[in-house]
């Protein structure tokens, strides 16, 4: 029988590790909860549902289009993988340059600079916008000592980055009043208040929250007096926004900003990990200074820099004007699905941020009509956004449909939200399917009686929705719908009742922002 080996005598970890690591609540993702199977609908994490932002026929030498049309012409020569194979021996270029030139130069284009914009020497490349998050606290901030400033709702990386370099966090929320709008004079005023905060992190457009920050916002806590500290814009759904949207250009007028940007967004290439810091040059210097000296692998490199070819570029901008056309739909049709509340936030990125109510009221054609006025007031005949119902059906669509999205209901003022990531319009239309039934079947299950139900338990026997199915529109065309029966739900019993409502419980205690 083998003996087991002992840890040795004076090794204690809760000792040896530093406190704030052991403490550190990680950043968790709806796939911490639900692994997919490859069967799955996932509407959690804001990932190009189309896929990769390359002509892949041209790297692969497909002889068909992802819907099986015939691909004709140079697409079918097969250009290969844009890389050599037989480079891998080597480690990469620490420096990037070549990447960097097709960022700037895109990024130009895209403010209408011919001239005098950006030079690869604005630019820090890293593993996913996170280590760009993580180097920006390592430079600038002392642990044990300074702070951060975050905007809540916001991207949940933020804090954790800061928990892990022993930083403190102050928070100044959006306004949740007005549609999460950035609140300059309240930052500003934090700022002057404690001197201690070296960083403000910035989202636009805003995650969870889908809104743009104005220029005239940033650069009022840009233009604070007498602060020493860096603020950084995240902007990593930039590019679902209207062009011209990014304000990257304002780094060559102040020095202290940082522009993070990635391709895991529109570009859909997040499996590469490849994220954008755009700064003036002494902090690009010291961001590159500090970072591993092989960050960025030789394959990463090569995709991202074909990601900037016309050819791949037309992909991108093929499979934007899809999700754009399935965001509008998901605005026209969810607010005519019982139950359904108000949009918050804005619609400048590839998801919407909504309300599952307590009660299943339709109240589609205000909602329709005012799909993003934050102050419609859902409260009317005491119906409200509730966390418990957004945890139920939240947890049905996942565990019951395949259709995974993020709760986001313990957020500051997302009371009762999901935000569901635009897909393609097959999944859109089992999205718009499967949230109705879960919905009624939580409706149900609490006993609260459902529009065609005979009592408040249990359904009629002929459920009429339908179900759809639609053509793909990656060319931007509208869906073609067919209705089918949809089978009756099984009558649920007061148990249920009492099921949903503790799973709702558990939930609300295990799923962190």
């Amino acid at each position: 029988m083998a003996t087991k080996k002992n840890a040795p005598s004076g090794f204690n970890l809760d000792t040896c590790a530093r406190p704030n690591i052991l403490s550190l609540e990680p950043y968790r993702c709806a796939r911490d909860d639900y692994k997919d199977d490859g069967t799955n609908i996932l509407l959690d994490a804001n990932e190009n549902a189309h896929g990769p932002g390359l002509d892949v026929a041209t790297i692969t030498g497909a002889t068909s289009d992802e819907d099986g049309a015939a691909l004709d012409g140079p697409a079918r020569n097969g250009a290969g993988i844009p890389f050599d194979i037989r480079g891998l021996n080597r480690y990469p270029d620490p420096h990037q340059t070549p990447l960097k030139q097709r960022i700037c130069d895109y990024r130009n284009a895209d403010s209408g600079r011919s001239s005098g914009g950006l030079q690869p020497s604005n630019l820090f490349v890293g593993v996913g916008s996170d280590e760009a998050i993580d180097a920006v606290l390592r430079c600038f901030c002392r642990p044990g000592h300074d702070k951060i400033l975050i905007c809540p709702p916001t991207y949940g990386m933020y804090s954790v980055s800061a928990h892990v370099n022993d930083l403190s966090v102050v928070r100044v929320p959006l306004d949740e009043e007005d549609g999460f709008v950035l609140r300059p004079a309240a930052v500003k005023a934090a700022l002057s208040e404690d001197p201690s905060i070296k960083v403000v992190y910035l989202c636009s457009p805003g995650n969870p929250t889908g809104r743009l920050i104005s220029g005239c916002s940033l650069e009022e806590v840009l233009q604070h007096p007498s602060w020493n500290g860096v603020v950084v814009l995240d902007e990593a759904y930039v590019d679902f926004s209207a062009p011209g949207s990014s304000l990257a250009q304002l780094v060559l007028d102040h020095p202290n900003l940082i522009v993070m940007q990635t391709l895991s967004k529109a570009f859909g290439l997040a499996g590469i990990r490849l994220g954008v810091a755009i700064t003036s040059p002494p902090v690009a210097r010291l961001l590159n200074n500090l970072k591993a000296p092989y960050n960025v692998s030789s394959i990463t490199s090569a995709l991202a820099t074909a990601a900037f070819s016309p050819a791949h570029l037309a992909t991108t901008k093929r499979y934007r004007a899809a999700i754009l056309a399935q965001r509008d739909r998901l605005v026209e049709e969810l607010p005519r699905i019982p139950g359904i509340g108000r949009f918050r936030g804005g619609l400048d990125a590839n998801f919407v941020l909504v309300e599952m109510l307590s009660c299943p009221s339709a109240a589609a054609p205000d909602n329709v009509a005012n799909h993003n006025n934050d102050n419609n007031n859902n409260s009317k005949n005491n119906n409200s956004p509730s966390n418990a119902i957004a945890l139920a059906v939240y947890t049905i669509l996942a565990e019951k449909k395949g259709v995974v999205v993020r709760f986001r209901g313990k957020e500051h003022g997302c009371d009762g939200c999901l935000r569901i990531t635009v897909g393609t319009a097959d999944e859109v239309t089992m999205l718009l399917r499967e949230i109705r039934t879960a919905l009624e079947d939580v409706y149900r299950a609490s006993g609260i009686a459902v529009s065609g139900d005979t009592s408040p338990e249990r359904a009629p026997d002929d459920v009429g929705e339908g179900t759809a199915a639609a053509k793909s529109d990656v060319n931007g065309h509208a869906p073609t719908l067919t209705s089918t029966p949809t089978p009756t739900p099984t009558p649920t019993t007061s148990s249920s009742s009492i099921r949903v409502e503790q799973e709702a419980e558990r939930r609300a205690n295990d799923v962190l922002p």
